[in-house]
């Protein structure tokens, strides 16, 4: 089966302003056009999904930026697709354990030294809105073994067991 999915971003737009869904609109809705549209552009929320695939009529979306460091938003709009229903926020352990993981994959395919490196840029959104978080983030982004930050992540779920984030 053949698909197409368009961005709503023009490459001069790189990753600023907002992207345009007329131009997906204006494909979907071509008649001469009879293969599944999936759209693709500033998806951020379970909201705007629903929204924009109702506006736009499309077969499908991509998501990208979102779910950099948030994996749950393709869950979360599933849910959301079927009950119309939030799902409630990941736990920090799920958060911890998603980020730890995603450490350990990054060293297993890049190797020790580009693996930490790399993944340095996703602890943010990992965990974004985390009251008092900024020194394990500190820690997170400076700290050079993956002993030692193992450890790291061990501080946070012990420091932060008791957190609950609002939905």
């Amino acid at each position: 089966m053949q698909a197409l999915t368009v961005h709503a971003r023009t490459r001069a737009q790189m990753y600023k302003g907002h992207s345009d869904w007329s131009h997906i609109e204006r494909v979907k809705n071509n008649p001469r056009i009879t293969m599944p549209i999936f759209g693709n552009g500033d998806i951020d929320s379970p909201e705007k999904a629903l929204e924009y695939k109702n506006k736009y009529g499309l077969d499908g979306m991509m998501i990208g930026r979102a779910a950099i460091g948030y994996p749950w938003i393709f869950n979360e709009i599933k849910h959301y697709f079927a009950t119309g229903e939030k799902l409630a926020p990941p736990s920090m352990n799920d958060r911890i354990e998603a980020a730890r993981n995603h450490l350990i994959w990054s060293i297993e395919w890049k190797g020790e030294r580009l693996g930490i490196n790399e993944m340095r840029r996703h602890y943010t959104n990992y965990f974004k809105g985390i009251h008092g978080f900024k020194e394990y983030k500190q820690k997170l982004v400076t700290t050079d073994g993956i002993n030692q930050l193992l450890d790291v992540f061990t501080e946070i779920e012990q420091v932060y067991a008791d957190y609950v984030f609002e939905g």
